[in-house]
């Protein structure tokens, strides 16, 4: 039975998910197709996934093509209680509460891990963990999963060294259609979306320093330049180091950086990237965000504790008085900022994703006589399939090979 805030906000979310809807086509041939083949009669599937509309839309097309489905949140700032009363009335068991304590965020987790999933797909590797340390929801009917973060995969590749992951999960994090379209173009525009509308504030002619240029940190950058913003990125890695200051932006360690910065978003997926060693380096007024998985990246308890006072500036802002005299400002906790803060990444960039995520649950069940324990590749015609929707969606054509050319390139 499903654990929610409250059933009777379910028309708000209603509304919410139909306006996704109708801007996610690749779902809907998904479903249509997963109809049509039945592969998903009959089996159980576990949710740990931010809990918002687009999710909605997955977790609806995967019960509607005959799965059992048990929904979680994976951030609970990022759950919407509305969109939550709406998909348990639909009949999907859902276990999610806006800004649930961490042990009723592990009690949720837990509730969907419950009916025995035959495959789950996870947001963080939550999931994967409960069921590895605890045993929770593993039985021998468990095929395996499907991972789309960055975080996630980083924590799935520690178990692979270690030899602790024991049965198949997709990276769906680092699919050609994910990382590229996702990570890029969806939490550029999503970051930005909740940091404007948060702060009221100006971006133009600001410094901002992007902590991080992987392909997050290269869609945050972008988009903070199109802004008006002069770009400082910060990284530990040469290469990706040297490709940011080809891209045009400054490149410091982030001692240096601290004390020029106006906004600072962290997007590195590991831990104490702004802490207690550069706090008294920021200048007043510095504005903090973290659109990493986890919220490690901005030291905050240590923030905390070396403020000598802590106040709510505004809805989803903290400041804290530094001992300098200085007042520095956090989003959403340090929380993920765009779905914490805000509505996520933009409706028809999750449509790829989650078609990926939904294709690789197929997957799974499809081949789960043949799949060994680790971490596998999305194949590359689901990847191909996902970009050729994605592009008729648009309608967009391109060239094909004739058959000479075909010859050529294969050799």
């Amino acid at each position: 039975m499903s654990l929610i805030h409250d059933g009777s906000l379910w028309q708000s979310g209603e509304e919410k998910i139909k306006w996704v809807e109708e801007h996610m086509p690749l779902l809907a041939i998904v479903e249509e197709t997963f109809k049509r083949e039945g592969i998903l009669k009959n089996i159980t599937i576990s949710m740990s996934i931010h809990l918002e509309a687009k999710t909605a839309r997955l977790a609806r097309l995967l019960a509607r093509a005959g799965a059992r489905v048990f929904a979680t949140g994976s951030n609970p700032l990022s759950t919407q209680d509305d969109v939550c009363a709406a998909l348990a009335r639909e009949g999907v068991e859902v276990f999610a509460v806006h800004g649930a304590t961490d042990s009723e965020y592990e009690e949720h987790l837990r509730a969907a891990l419950s009916c025995e999933p035959d495959v789950f797909i996870d947001d963080g590797g939550d999931l994967v963990n409960l069921i590895e340390e605890s045993g929770c929801g593993r039985t021998e009917r468990l095929i395996g999963g499907c991972e789309e973060t960055t975080t996630g995969i980083h924590r799935l590749k520690t178990r692979v060294r270690q030899g602790r992951l024991s049965f198949p999960m997709f990276d769906v994090n680092d699919a050609q259609c994910k990382h590229l379209f996702d990570n890029r173009y969806g939490t550029g525009q999503s970051v930005w979306d909740a940091i404007l509308r948060t702060t009221n504030l100006c971006v133009a002619g600001s410094i901002t320093v992007v902590a991080g240029y992987g392909w997050c940190g290269k869609g945050v950058a972008m988009r903070a330049k199109g802004l008006g913003a002069h770009v400082v990125v910060t990284e530990v890695d040469p290469v990706r180091a040297l490709e940011a200051r080809m891209d045009g932006f400054d490149v410091m360690p982030m001692r240096s950086a601290a004390p020029l910065g106006d906004f600072f978003i962290t997007v590195t997926g590991c831990r104490d990237v702004i802490g207690e060693r550069i706090f008294d380096k920021l200048k007043n007024g510095a504005v903090l965000a973290n659109a990493g998985h986890f919220d490690v990246e901005v030291e905050a308890d240590a923030l905390r504790k070396a403020a000598v006072r802590t106040f709510r500036a505004r809805e989803n802002i903290e400041g804290f008085e530094l001992a300098n005299g200085n007042t520095v400002y956090l989003l959403a906790e340090g929380r993920l900022v765009n779905l914490a803060a805000g509505n996520g990444h933009p409706a028809e960039i999750m449509d790829m994703s989650f078609a990926l995520q939904a294709l690789c649950v197929a997957e799974l069940v499809r081949t789960k006589e043949k799949l060994k324990p680790g971490l596998y590749p999305v194949p590359a015609e689901v990847d191909e399939r996902v970009a050729r929707w994605k592009l008729e969606s648009m309608g967009v054509s391109i060239d094909e090979w004739t058959e000479a050319q075909r010859l050529y390139i294969n050799g």
